[in-house]
């Protein structure tokens, strides 16, 4: 990878003003990618189609929070500590991601010993721990440190006492965001597959630990290509996939039949499409288990989402860093006599030592586990506090939900369903066969020649259907024939064209883009028959 057809997408795409390099004057900037007309239509057009499932079907709630974030965050949630990637140097080439030269992700740098360069076969030393995330400063004197976030998530799980009560306290809920995410990559490549700013759209799904789920025989039927973390590729109903324990949770198992149905419905195929199992040693640090749904490039597979179980480490750990409880209550039916453990803090200790943040100090203390050894980033004495059991008589509990993240990379997603979707004629046009509601635009509308007031009908014909919501376009410059090769290489499924006849009986031809065919309908039936095709309530062959 690249192969040809990559090579041709990023061609067409940089011509026909889907997407290219951002600062080109400028030279280009690694890792970085502007959006044109068709790929900014396209990418929201995605964006619609994931929240019209999430948000209008399933009832998430959403949510929109800054891209950048106080390092505390950061610190809680464990990126600043574990959020990097090994490298490895080579004097010729330069550094280099040590991941992409072993072809795995290294645990340690005793992995990194005796490695040659794959473009030069040099040795190449190994230079540590790289961060990816960026590093930035705020404040009148720029003393406060601030990261740009390397996932929406975080944003989702500070906020978590708020949308539970938007959610009406009531679990499983779930929560959406769409935005960006930045990550310093070492060696950004391949395109929209590789980035240092990309768009995301993470959904965090909050449960009890049983993380059951309501399946119906639909998703225990469907069936996916799975490649489980000690086991080859296997194509396996979901239900016996539960059965056999390789997919761990009926949510689990929910989410990744949502991300294969959405996948389908965005235009990239079934053969296309496998989830893949992160090996223990791969896991994130959050996570306890995750899948990759991969998308098929040629011969190489790409992870496009991510979904991942992860636990309560997120709202354990800002719970413990913030000192703001982010449990919640659950009913036992009876009450019940429990023992307590309570962590008291010593004020007499803390005040010499934490001065004015010390309440702040003993707060953060007292709701931790009394396994806490240090606060803002001071180590604790001893005696800074005790640990005391106790009985008391319940009715109710607290416990931290655990969360079920399918993480979607927008334009992962965008260039697997351009690359899936490109084919070529046998004269030779270039085709994108993208389904109508992804499609950046819906149709063109063109006069059979540019004479004899057939302009004027086709102009007021995309007038009205601009009118309506479907977006269109004009187009009389050169043959019918040239007309249509341009909007099938940008991915127009309908084109109308307005001919003599249209004069006479006040009908026009569509074209569908990917049989070529040809159907007459009336002029004041069109804005209906275009909305219904593209939002797939008709098919093509009904009219």
């Amino acid at each position: 990878m690249p192969d040809e057809r990559f090579m041709k997408i990023v061609e067409l795409a940089k011509r026909r003003g889907f997407f290219w390099r951002s600062y080109e004057i400028y030279g280009g900037m690694a890792g970085l990618y502007d959006y044109g007309h068709y790929g900014a239509l396209m990418k929201d057009n995605l964006i619609e189609m994931l929240k019209d499932y999430y948000v209008n079907k399933l009832g998430f709630v959403m949510i929109d929070t800054p891209n950048l974030g106080a390092e505390e965050v950061y610190i809680a949630s464990g990126h600043v500590e574990k959020f990097g990637d090994y490298i490895v140097e080579c004097e010729k080439c330069g550094l280099m991601k040590a991941e992409d030269v072993l072809g795995y992700v290294p645990k340690s740098e005793d992995e990194l010993k005796d490695l040659r360069c794959p473009k030069c076969s040099s040795p190449l030393i190994p230079k540590g721990v790289f961060s990816l995330m960026f590093k930035t400063n705020y404040g009148p004197y720029m003393e406060r440190i601030a990261y740009l976030r390397p996932e929406t998530a975080q944003g989702i799980f500070v906020n978590f006492d708020k949308l539970y009560r938007l959610a009406r306290e009531k679990i499983p809920f779930g929560v959406v965001q769409v935005g960006k995410g930045f990550r310093n990559e070492i060696s950004p490549r391949n395109a929209l597959l590789r980035m240092r700013e990309f768009n995301m759209f993470e959904v965090e799904v909050f449960l009890d630990d049983k993380r059951k789920w309501n399946l119906d025989e639909e998703v225990l039927r469907c069936t996916l290509y799975l490649i489980p973390k000690n086991g080859a590729v296997r194509l396996m109903s979901i239900g016996n996939a539960l059965k056999e324990g390789i997919i761990g949770s009926e949510a689990m198992a929910f989410f990744m039949y949502s991300t294969y149905k959405l996948l389908l419905s965005a235009g990239i195929p079934e053969k296309a499409i496998r989830f893949r199992q992160h090996r223990e040693d791969e896991l994130a640090h959050y996570a306890n288990d995750c899948w990759d749904c991969e998308v098929r490039f040629g011969e190489d597979w790409v992870e496009v989402v991510g979904i991942a179980d992860r636990g309560d480490y997120d709202l354990k750990r800002h719970s413990d860093y913030s000192g703001k409880d982010l449990r919640i209550l659950k009913e036992l039916g009876e009450k019940r006599k429990v023992k307590k453990k309570v962590v008291k803090a010593n004020m007499k200790v803390l005040g010499p030592i934490f001065r004015e943040r010390a309440r702040e100090a003993a707060k953060i203390i007292e709701n931790s586990d009394g396994n806490i050894k240090e606060v803002f980033g001071v180590e604790l004495p001893e005696n800074a506090f005790r640990v005391e059991i106790v009985e008391e008589e319940i009715s109710h509990e607290k416990f931290y939900p655990v969360v079920i993240e399918p993480s979607y990379g927008v334009d992962r997603i965008i260039f697997g369903i351009l690359y899936n979707s490109y084919y070529e004629r046998e004269e030779g046009y270039r085709v994108l066969r993208l389904p109508p509601k992804i499609a950046p635009v819906k149709a063109g509308v063109f006069p059979l020649v540019n004479r004899d007031s057939l302009p004027e009908i086709a102009m007021k014909i995309k007038k009205k259907l601009s009118e309506e919501g479907i977006i269109c376009y004009y187009d009389d410059s050169g043959s019918i024939g040239r007309r249509y090769a341009r909007a099938d290489e940008v991915g127009v499924p309908f084109c109308i064209t307005v001919d003599y006849q249209s004069k006479e009986d006040s009908t026009v031809t569509i074209r569908e883009r990917d049989s070529t065919e040809q159907k007459r309908v009336r002029i004041d039936s069109l804005p209906e028959i275009l909305k219904k095709l593209c939002e797939e309530k008709i098919k093509f062959d009904d009219l």
